[in-house]
């Protein structure tokens, strides 16, 4: 039976420090951002706002110097993430290819593969797509269909992926497909993991839109797409183990419980000048949930730091984070009673509307509620 571990974070002093010259950073770039566009939270796109961060070196803030990073902690590169979704920054452009493809090329790349797309990307001028997601798979990566053939000297792809966030934006994506034959009693094997310039022909991206109208997500079709040989990203046949590692970076940052937060700050301006008592309490136990959730995202940071897989560590975090972030919406509509319309609650009511339409897709994200507790219960020895 695994065993869950929450260690301490390790003290980091600069990361405080580092948190005051993010904080200024933040106050100028933002000051003219609306509450409702801060409450898009990591779907806030903004390519020129992410070549800010890079020009900053705040993007690959713990990679390599050789590669565009700057061999700060985890814990530092934390303290951005936190500050950047507590001011509703626009992260969304650069937000998949720093957090999870970035450290996936440093884990599994080649030296050319990293020397040509790490310094990109950390200077926010080169963004990554997730290729997991497939119809009528739900999250049950093991089902996966697109498949890749050896053909000449290169490979040959076929099959759709979809819920593929902003890949109309992006330059690559990071492919998980079957290399393979299936086999029914190891359904985990022949499975590898390609980097996929998504210019290449064959390649068709259809918008998915949301209750919003809006367009994040995607369905991106592969039909007879060519690859070189050197975009396979490590080695064959291993694309399970290696997409399970890069979940734990997906599944246990503070996006994985803050995508409410602004819906929070406006609730609190809507109760002003005082909170009765029921709304003091309710206040109170949303601030110890996500102090709690704080800690233990920042405890795998902690983890990841220190070179572990904390795999079902992450797979927590996100499952709780999204009953937090989903609970938020609920709260506040209970609290704030209805009567004329003012500036300040016209303003909450906008950020209500937006957050509420928007939570259902909290849980489903990184993985549905009923996968990451089938991994739980896996880690606790209960099936």
């Amino acid at each position: 039976m695994s065993q869950f571990t929450f260690p301490p974070p390790p003290p980091s002093p600069e990361a405080e420090l580092f948190r005051a010259d993010v904080r200024a950073f933040l106050v100028s770039e933002l000051k003219h951002r609306a509450p409702l566009d801060r409450a898009q939270s990591w779907n806030g796109l903004d390519p020129a706002f992410s070549r800010r961060l890079g020009q900053q070196g705040w993007l690959g803030l713990t990679w390599p110097k050789r590669y565009g990073g700057q061999e700060r902690s985890s814990l530092e590169r934390y303290v951005l993430l936190e500050e950047l979704l507590a001011a509703g920054a626009p992260v969304g452009a650069h937000w998949i290819a720093e957090r999870q493809s970035g450290p996936s090329l440093l884990r599994y790349g080649t030296e050319a593969q990293k020397a040509v797309i790490l310094p990109r990307i950390a200077a926010g001028e080169c963004f990554f797509c997730i290729g997991m997601s497939e119809p009528d798979s739900g999250s049950d990566l093991a089902s996966v269909r697109t498949k890749a053939v050896r053909e000449g000297d290169g490979w040959r792809v076929n099959g759709t992926k979809l819920w593929t966030t902003n890949a109309t934006h992006c330059h690559f994506m990071i492919l998980f497909c079957r290399t393979g034959p299936l086999d029914r009693e190891h359904r985990h094997a022949g499975t590898s993991q390609f980097i996929v310039d998504l210019s290449l022909p064959g390649i068709t991206i259809r918008p998915v839109r949301n209750l919003l109208g809006e367009h994040h997500f995607n369905e991106v079709v592969f039909e007879d797409v060519q690859l070189p040989e050197d975009a396979l990203l490590g080695r064959e046949g291993e694309g399970w183990g290696q997409v399970t590692g890069e979940l734990a970076y997906e599944r246990s940052g503070p996006e994985r419980f803050l995508s409410s937060f602004w819906l929070l700050v406006e609730l609190v301006r809507a109760l002003q000048p005082a909170a009765d008592t029921r709304a003091e309490i309710a206040l109170g136990r949303l601030g110890a949930q996500l102090i709690t959730l704080r800690r233990m995202s920042r405890s795998v940071a902690g983890l990841l730091q220190a070179g572990a897989d904390p795999a079902l560590e992450a797979a927590m975090v996100k499952d709780l984070g999204a009953l937090v972030e989903q609970e938020i919406p609920e709260i506040a509509r209970d609290l704030i009673a209805e009567g004329p319309l003012t500036p300040q609650s016209r303003t909450f009511a906008e950020v209500l509307a937006y957050t509420t339409l928007h939570a259902p897709s909290f849980s489903l994200r990184g993985g549905t509620r009923e996968i990451l507790r089938g991994i739980i219960a896996r880690g606790l020895g209960l099936r």
